[in-house]
């Protein structure tokens, strides 16, 4: 079967991630985190005091920024200059700074660049928020994930208890709610459902269920 690029974007905690690793594995495809990548560019910038909005420091700070996947234990980690910044970029200092630096028109550019080279030769799962409308609008197969706001919260506050973060639910849906509001109005590549692009609602959905359809439409898709 011919190899294709399958886009998956979404809302942040819809489970995206999760279904574009699952998926990736059982086609045997490359898992590309283009989130994990803009989260490593707010850590430097977090990191390096690089204030967003003055143009230079950022040109700056993307030539000297090199982004990288390795699979290590089964698990897709994420390297910033050489180092593991897996654990790092999960953070809520970066999740509160993320959607912000991600407006950035320059980072924008810088990171599109960087995840078109990496499916030049397909064979790749991307998830995101702009793959299937900017990065990969010739994808094969799009597709578009949502859930209830209430579940998505419940996803994220579960995921970050486990990492031992102390926070209220309050707070997760506050800051869930606030990336969507500047995710989805920024004016360079704002989220939104891409032309083509197949809606998975996984409000209800388990994960096994949302594999199974997604891997019957990647299927169909390959031809």
């Amino acid at each position: 079967m011919k190899k294709i690029i399958i886009a998956v974007d979404g809302f942040s905690s819809c489970g995206k991630s999760t279904l574009a690793k699952d998926l990736a594995s059982k086609l045997g495809y490359a898992y590309i985190d283009s989130g994990a990548m803009y989260r490593a560019v707010t850590l430097y910038f977090l990191e390096n005091g690089i204030d967003p909005d003055d143009p230079e420091a950022v040109d700056d700070a993307l030539s000297r920024i090199e982004i990288r996947f390795l699979r290590m234990n089964g698990e897709n980690h994420t390297f910033l200059n050489g180092r593991d910044v897996e654990s790092d970029i999960r953070q809520m200092r970066v999740s509160a700074q993320v959607s912000k630096v991600s407006t950035v028109s320059a980072v924008r550019r810088a990171m599109v660049r960087q995840q078109q080279a990496m499916g030049a030769e397909k064979g790749i799962v991307m998830d995101g928020r702009d793959i299937g409308t900017v990065v990969f609008p010739q994808a094969e197969l799009k597709l578009f994930m949502t859930a209830d706001p209430d579940e998505r919260t419940r996803r994220r506050y579960a995921e970050l208890q486990a990492r031992g973060v102390n926070i209220s639910p309050e707070e997760v849906k506050a800051n869930l709610l606030h990336r969507d509001q500047i995710d989805s109005t920024r004016a360079d590549s704002p989220l939104r459902q891409a032309d083509g692009a197949i809606v998975i609602d996984s409000t209800h959905l388990t994960r096994e269920e949302q594999l199974a359809r997604a891997l019957a439409l990647a299927i169909a898709a390959r031809g």
